[in-house]
């Protein structure tokens, strides 16, 4: 019996999950598209961090980020993340598994520009996730950016998006006495249709 209806009802996962990112647009105070993305090291132990999520498309959940960052190794390295956003406003979640693939072209370049001034600087002064002697350091290194690219920084060649490309999406509304809603769309390819089940709380 098929009981997906009002906030789980579609027969895309991807198109539901933009809605509700949208209804968390209108609701959650702050970052509504803030996510915890996780990946794992060589070693298998996991990392996990928040990143902003800046497109949702027709196939893909798309986040930008240095390639450089200890995240965007591991990234490489697996070809593999998990994501979940939660909104206590709205009281919902969805959770996200899939591959990944870099977005490295014009839409890179778009979102990159779109930045202001002092992050697109930031972006090149910042070596992510490594070692920082002092916060003078960084801020010597800003100003040197400053005097170098002025006012029209160009995207720099180790900075760029992801695209998650995703082979399981999970639903989750909260419910009273902790009977939550939970419905799980997956597929074993990305060219595979998607089969979803509801699951227990």
């Amino acid at each position: 019996m098929n009981d997906r209806r009002g906030k789980f009802a579609g027969d895309e996962p991807i198109e539901i999950a933009r809605r509700w990112f949208h209804n968390a647009e209108l609701n959650e105070t702050n970052d509504y598209n803030a996510v915890a993305l996780s990946t794992v090291d060589a070693q298998g132990l996991p990392n996990v961090r928040m990143v902003l999520l800046k497109d949702i498309n027709a196939d893909s959940f798309v986040f930008f980020t240095n390639y450089m960052s200890r995240k965007s190794q591991e990234i490489e390295h697996s070809g593999k993340v998990a994501f979940v956003a939660h909104w206590k406003s709205i009281r919902r979640q969805v959770r996200v598994r899939g591959i990944v693939e870099r977005e490295d072209g014009p839409s890179a370049d778009d979102y990159f520009a779109s930045r202001s001034l002092k992050s697109r600087i930031g972006a090149w002064a910042s070596r992510q996730s490594q070692p920082l002697a002092s916060r003078d350091v960084l801020l010597m290194e800003v100003a040197k950016m400053t005097a170098k690219y002025g006012q029209s920084p160009p995207r720099p060649a180790f900075w760029g998006g992801f695209r998650i490309r995703p082979l399981e999406i999970e639903f989750w509304a909260d419910g009273m006495f902790r009977l939550h809603d939970r419905f799980v769309w997956r597929r074993e390819t990305l060219d595979a249709d998607w089969v979803v089940q509801r699951l227990n709380p």
